[in-house]
């Protein structure tokens, strides 16, 4: 049942390997929405950035030197194409999508869309090729491009509660910030400035955006499959949790770091009690709902990780917890919100039914396991870190290709209801 799931995309696939697909008729579909311009490239970039890891990691586990390119050390690459090279096309994608019709306000144009994938595009694909510097400044173009057209939007809707909609785009300003600084510590050769723009990346922009989004979409969603549902969804809790993001990135930007526990254990207790509040076991009702309960569980376990990780250090323990809360944040709840949330979008907007199918469902308990796999050597001792981080690299690389290779082809294929979109 899991390989038959796959049959359609696979004859959708070879068609347009074929040159039997007529190229107005693909692109006029293929441009037809934003999410579709942007899922695209999105799921491709999910591969590629993993696979360069990999080969990164054989290189200098062979004695080599490893694919760093020009003013960009390999982790700090691997840091720039999950942060800012991969989530933001979901992330476009998703709001170029949801936010007018949060707002009652009006679409993004063709132009903005497409713009931004151009840029997002060519921006990452340089980096690959060492042009660092030029790779960023286009990749800020079309994220600039997206912060224009989420402002225009947001300017011209009708709806008079715009909170959740203007905290994205502050999220998103942060995230172009961090991009910003990145740039300049590569063009004035300042170092250490490109760690700190990873952390704005993750902390200002990332962590701040996911919780938003959940915390407007996941209530309502449960909602409308869940009788007898009460939406909980205070925002004096979600400025909270802003709050505790952004001065964890201020106390690790000023060397505090072993000081962010006071605001990480309250913002994993803060996320721990909206995930019981809005109903988590109600939602494994709906494959597609549980999905994005699960995945917003790991941000409390996330947010837990990282501050016993602190805590220990302030209290001058032995015991670190080394990268794994970053990659519980990022494969766990990153990773598996954007699963949830594109399959939906990808359904629902190409005019079939909001369920999950087996595959959907499997490819997303088997992402569970990697984020796991990713993290088990920094938190066990006696394993031969390299290899685990090797084997979970291409863990995701299958696990997130299947994923794409299931989905990507709704972004070129006409909706199946035969409506325009």
């Amino acid at each position: 049942m899991f390989i038959k799931a796959f049959r359609p995309h696979l004859r959708s696939i070879g068609v347009l390997a074929t040159g039997h697909f007529p190229m107005p008729r693909f692109w006029s579909v293929y441009t037809a929405a934003p999410h579709r311009v942007l899922f695209l490239p999105g799921a491709i970039q999910g591969v590629i950035a993993m696979l360069w890891w990999l080969l990164d990691l054989e290189s200098r586990l062979a004695g080599g030197v490893g694919l760093a390119v020009a003013g960009l050390p390999a982790p700090l690459l691997h840091g720039w194409l999950m942060v800012y090279g991969f989530f933001p096309f979901f992330i476009f994608g998703f709001l170029f999508t949801a936010a007018p019709n949060w707002l009652s306000g009006p679409g993004v144009s063709r132009t903005a869309y497409l713009s931004t994938a151009l840029g997002l595009s060519t921006g990452a694909a340089l980096l690959y090729f060492g042009q660092s510097s030029l790779g960023l400044l286009l990749h800020l173009l079309g994220w600039s491009a997206a912060l224009q057209a989420l402002l225009a939007t947001l300017r011209a809707g009708k709806d008079a509660d715009k909170r959740h909609a203007w905290a994205t785009w502050a999220a998103l300003c942060l995230g172009a910030a961090g991009e910003m600084l990145m740039l300049a510590g590569l063009l004035f050769e300042r170092g250490e400035w490109l760690q700190p723009a990873l952390e704005l990346g993750v902390w200002g922009c990332l962590a701040p955006l996911f919780l938003t989004v959940c915390h407007r979409m996941i209530p309502f969603f449960t909602s409308r499959v869940v009788g007898d549902y009460v939406m909980i969804r205070p925002y004096a809790p979600l400025w909270a949790m802003w709050t505790a993001c952004l001065l964890h990135v201020a106390l690790t930007a000023t060397g505090q770091g072993g000081l962010t526990w006071l605001v990480d254990l309250p913002l994993a207790a803060l996320a721990f009690w909206f995930s019981s509040r809005w109903g988590f076991l109600r939602g494994f009702q709906v494959r597609l709902l549980a999905m994005l309960h699960v995945a917003f569980l790991w941000a409390g376990a996330a947010f837990v990780l990282h501050g016993l990780d602190s805590l220990a250090g302030f209290l001058g323990l032995a015991w670190s917890a080394g990268q794994a809360p970053l990659h519980a944040l990022g494969i766990g709840f990153f990773g598996a919100m954007l699963i949830g949330m594109a399959s939906r979008v990808s359904l629902g907007h190409s005019g079939r039914a909001l369920r999950a199918d087996t595959a959907t469902w499997w490819l997303f308990w088997l992402l569970q396991v990697v984020a796991m796999l990713r993290m088990l050597p920094e938190m066990s001792a006696g394993l031969a870190p390299d290899r685990i981080v090797s084997v979970a690299g291409l863990a995701w690389v299958l696990v997130f290709g299947a994923w794409a290779w299931k989905y990507a082809p709704m972004a070129w294929r006409p909706r199946v209801d035969g409506k325009a979109g």
